[in-house]
Formats: C-alpha cells, structure tokens, sequence
C-alpha cells in the first residue's frame, strides 16, 4: 500500500475490520474517548464511528473530549461525524457531571515525557484523574490506556512478560502508571466497574513511533543506539481495534478487572530493523554501543489469542515508513525514547 498524504493514513486507520464491527455491535449506547487529542485518539475516534455506522447503530454517538488546542483537528473529527467536547480533565474548576453520560469510555490520558523532571505532574494525571473518572462513569465499560513499562526490564531471550507475570515499574513515569491501574482495579473491585487495563507497547503510525524515530536515524546517519537492543512495535490501527474490542471483555467485582498486554508477536532486534533501513535508503546503518542483555518486552499471545494477529506485519510497517521519510510527509517530532533504561522520561 501507498500512503500519498496524511488523509490516505487516516483513510487506512479509520477502516474498521468485520470482527471489530460485529464486536460493537453487540454494545449499545454512546462512547466517550477522554483525551482523544493525542497521538492515538484522533484515529481512534474516527474507526469507532465507522465501525458503530457499519454496525447499524447510528443513534450511538462518539464523543472525543479534549482540550482542543488544535482547533482543525476538532473540526476534521466534526466533519465525520464525531462530537467533540472541549474540556480540560485537569481544570480543578472542571465538573465532570457536565460531560456527556456514556456507556463506553475510553481512557487515553496520560502524562509521560517530563515526568522525570515533574513527578507530582505525572502522578496527578496518571494516578488521581482515573479515581475522578471512575466515580464518574461507575456503571460504564472503560477500557483504559497503560502501558508495558509496569513490567521490570526482562531477559531478551524470554518472549517477554505476560499479563500474571509480576510487576515492576522502573521509574516516576512507570510507577504512575501502575498507579492508574490500581485505581481502575479498585473501581472493578469495589462498585463492579467493568474495566479493561490496556498495556500497550510503542504502537506505530508512521508519523511518530519507534520506526519512526529509526528511519530518521538511519538516513540522516546519525548513530542508532543499540544498548536497549530489542523492541515491541505494533500498527495503530490494531491498536486501536484491539482497544474498542476489549470494551466487550471488561470485567468487574470479585474477577477485578480485564487485563491484555497490547504489542505485535516479534521480539523485534534494533539492529535488524535499522539494517532494513539501510537497505532502504541504500546506506549503511551507523551503531553505538552493545546489546544489553534485557529490555521493555511483552508477551502479547494472550491477545493475538483473542482479537488475531496484527494485520500488518512489521517487515511491511518498515517499508511504509521508509517511503514515508522518503516521500517527505508530515513527522510528530515526538520521539519515543524507547531505548530509555532507567524510566526518565
């Protein structure tokens, strides 16, 4: 596939599969994406609405509450047909009662880079909000954004740590994080809140994301750093279908809540993939520094089991992103510093 612009990206992450269809077809209600002004939310919103549509529930709205800083990006979900709300989740001012009741939530904020410098930012986003919005919607399905970094630094040789596997946050950002899942725990506990607890690792968009920050890299021939020698990456529209479809294994009281590490099947080598860029781009890719012998890694079977394999393969994620550096198409400038081993983000 050819991606010529930002809309043909869009076109692809916003068409939902047979199997996410049938699963929100069998949900009722409206659907509320809090911080769906990010990376990830955008998308994600617009696949929902297509997905409700070819469903036949077209009197079930999709609601993306966000600041809205960037007014064009609300209009664009306007125009197709999503609702947005403008708000700030962190306004002490703001009343949650005046956001839309919903049957579905996703929640999608979180507060990663700078937390090293601001810890009682992060924990105020990643911890307390989640308690504010599970008293809010206690009788909802919410499928809530984590992350693989409550997981320890694990032997590459592995596969990665699975969803029983202890935990162990290294760091301000990750220990907030484990944070936000407890309090989701709590809420599945103790009012039945059916919850589901998405660990995502490093989704890809081509935009932003691990490839992302490699390619620029490897054809700049700038130094890639291997000491973290070995990543999870994943296409952001499985994500995103993996993340609605779970709103159908949320789970509350005594069984706590749903819990799937979100990533592709590959223990994927950095040295590899910035090999295949090189063959990409015709250069020879410039390296510092040794493997180490551990890294940020998930065991995703649990939900390749559920929800099927990713639908892109990560060998065809590297070409569409080599063709996206080379066709000069728009870049986040937000690295991932997936290669980050002491959690300082």
């Amino acid at each position: 596939m050819v991606f010529t612009d930002e809309a043909a990206l869009e076109e692809r992450l916003a068409t939902p599969s047979p199997a996410l269809v049938a699963d929100l077809g069998r949900l009722d209600g409206d659907l509320l994406v809090l911080g769906a002004g990010g990376k990830m939310g955008p998308s994600l919103c617009r696949l929902a609405r297509r997905a409700l549509d070819a469903a036949g529930r077209t009197d079930s709205e999709v609601y993306a509450v966000s600041r809205w800083s960037d007014r064009a990006a609300a209009d664009a979900l306007e125009a197709d047909n999503v609702r947005t709300v403008a708000f700030d989740l962190m306004d002490p001012a703001a009343d949650l009662a005046t956001l839309p009741d919903a049957a579905d939530v996703v929640f999608m904020v979180g507060a990663k880079f700078g937390s090293a410098g601001a810890p009682s930012h992060a924990w105020a986003v990643n911890a307390a909000m989640p308690d504010r919005v599970a008293r809010r919607w206690p009788d909802a399905r919410i499928a809530a954004f984590s992350t693989g970094n409550v997981y320890p630094l694990v032997p590459v040789v592995s596969g990665g740590c699975a969803e029983g596997d202890p935990v162990g946050p290294v760091g301000e950002y990750a220990m907030s994080c484990l944070g936000r899942e407890r309090i989701f725990e709590h809420a599945a506990l103790t009012r039945g809140t059916r919850t589901a607890l998405i660990r995502l690792n490093y989704a890809v968009d081509l935009r932003y994301g691990v490839l992302a920050d490699l390619a620029g890299r490897v054809r700049a021939g700038e130094p890639v750093d291997v000491r973290t020698g070995a990543v999870n990456v994943v296409w952001q529209g499985y994500a995103n279908e993996v993340t609605l479809r779970s709103l159908t294994h949320a789970t509350g009281g005594d069984g706590g809540a749903f819990t799937v590490n979100l990533t592709g099947p590959e223990t994927a080598s950095v040295r590899r993939i910035a090999q295949w860029f090189g063959e990409e781009f015709g250069t020879e890719p410039v390296f510092d520094g040794a493997e180490s012998g551990t890294a940020l890694l998930s065991d995703a079977s649990r939900c390749h089991a559920l929800f099927g394999y990713p639908d892109v393969p990560l060998r065809t994620l590297v070409g569409w992103q080599a063709d996206w550096l080379r066709r000069g198409l728009p870049l986040s400038g937000k690295p991932t510093k997936f290669q980050v081993r002491d959690g300082r983000f």
